[in-house]
């Protein structure tokens, strides 16, 4: 029988903020890992992902809940546990082979042991011959192929992998994973289980044996799908294919409404700033709205198909989906994006109907953009300082979130001349010919 490594039971981890509710980053989260398999945490950028593999790992321990390695309660980092980062998180000053012995001598290992196992490592991942070069003269995916030799020299039991991949351009990446696969498939990876935190649709079907689909606000297990394809998988396989449409599917599925709660929906009404916003450039969604009223799509895409076409990652292409589905500009549902009348309303105008359009969705469907507008029409100077607008937000959401939210806001409101910004006074006001 495989041997269960990591239980995470019911995990909730938030932050508390003064005057405020606390930020909730994961909610309820289950989690069970067995030697033999790959499991993938797929999900938005925010939705907790790598907060969760943190926890798993021991670094980070949760607000509430249990984790349990090899049956015990994890204190501290866990033994067995190695990781590898998105930023390579290498030593410029030292080498490949001295960047590689770095666990083994926090472990104490004698030195020769040391230099042994890092060469096994080296070669093992494909680095051979450059043991004495420093990072700086190593492209990004050998230096990537530096940090798997440093986590795989200690021989961890559960290898975690925090969007391994990420910072790779698209061949480099999948070179990189095809190897990783046929080690792993060949059991030559000195691991039992794979972690892997990843946002790519394809990269999760092209690896896990299972996938946990979180959502977002707060962070939990959405779905848990099993992954039917033997190693190596062929992208192109309409099974595959249509097992990433499904997941597709499954991200832009609207949830049930819940129940009609008055108290709740007067809460919200009060409070107009608990939605945070991407960092998107009008011009942008305009881009893609215009692309989707042409040939071939005329309205309506395949999200898989429409991200393979215009080369975007998930974490890039549902924002803009969301973005318009949320101005009313574009609908999505089951894995496709299909435009509304308004939208192709916009496309179809002139830049002062575009204008016009926009300020009319975003003063109809944007809470925060018509608190704004509503503070600036009282004033006698037509002013008001963006800091109150932000400290506002700051109750709902993340310091960061609640910067680049506004900073969207302003964005969106400029172009459609609902108001202007003064940067230097950090200041909202109107235009004479808004006013």
């Amino acid at each position: 029988m495989n041997e269960q490594l990591i239980s995470v039971r019911h995990c909730r981890q938030a932050y508390h903020k003064e005057s405020s509710a606390d930020l909730v980053v994961l909610e309820d989260v289950d989690l069970t890992l067995t030697s033999g398999e790959i499991v993938g945490l797929l999900g938005r950028s925010g939705s907790g992902k790598s907060t969760l593999l943190r926890i798993v790992s021991g670094l980070l321990t949760p607000t509430s809940g249990e984790v349990l390695w090899r049956g015990r309660p994890l204190r501290g980092p866990a033994p067995g546990v190695a990781m590898v980062f998105q930023s390579f998180a290498l030593f410029p000053w030292l080498t490949v082979q001295a960047n590689v012995e770095l666990g083994l001598e926090a472990k104490g290992v004698h030195r020769a042991e040391r230099e042994r196992l890092a060469e096994e490592a080296i070669d093992l991942i494909g680095l051979g011959g450059y043991e004495n070069a420093y990072p700086k003269e190593l492209s990004g995916g050998m230096r990537q192929r530096v940090g798997l030799a440093r986590a795989l020299v200690v021989h961890p039991d559960l290898l975690l992998m925090d969007e391994p991949f990420s910072a790779l351009d698209v061949l480099t990446a999948e070179n990189l994973r095809t190897d990783l696969i046929e080690l792993w498939s060949e059991k030559k990876l000195p691991v039992k289980a794979m972690l892997i935190v990843t946002h790519n649709i394809e990269e999760s079907v092209l690896m896990c044996d299972r996938i946990l689909v979180f959502s977002s606000n707060p962070g939990r297990v959405a779905h848990e799908l099993m992954v039917p394809f033997p190693h190596p998988r062929n992208r192109h396989d309409p099974a595959f294919r249509q097992f990433v449409d499904r997941i597709y599917g499954l991200m832009t599925r609207r949830e049930t409404p819940p129940p009609v709660n008055l108290a709740a929906d007067a809460k919200a009404t009060a409070a107009p700033f608990s939605q945070s916003l991407p960092d998107l450039p009008m011009n942008l969604m305009a881009g893609l709205m215009e692309t989707l009223a042409e040939q071939p799509y005329r309205g309506r895409a395949d999200l898989p198909l429409l991200a393979g076409a215009l080369q975007l990652e998930l974490d890039e292409l549902l924002p803009l989906g969301e973005s318009l589905q949320m101005l009313k500009f574009a609908e999505l549902e089951e894995g496709d994006i299909r435009m509304t009348p308004d939208g192709l309303r916009f496309v179809q105008g002139d830049l002062d109907e575009r204008k016009q359009i926009l300020g009319t969705s975003l003063m109809k469907n944007l809470p925060v953009v018509t608190a704004i507008r509503q503070v600036l029409d009282e004033r006698w100077n037509h002013r008001a300082r963006a800091e109150r607008f932000r400290d506002e937000l700051e109750d709902h959401m993340s310091p960061d979130y609640a910067r680049q939210t506004l900073q969207t806001v302003i964005s969106w409101g400029r172009y459609a001349e609902l108001f202007d910004f003064d940067e230097e006074a950090d200041q909202f006001f109107l235009d004479e010919d808004d006013d």
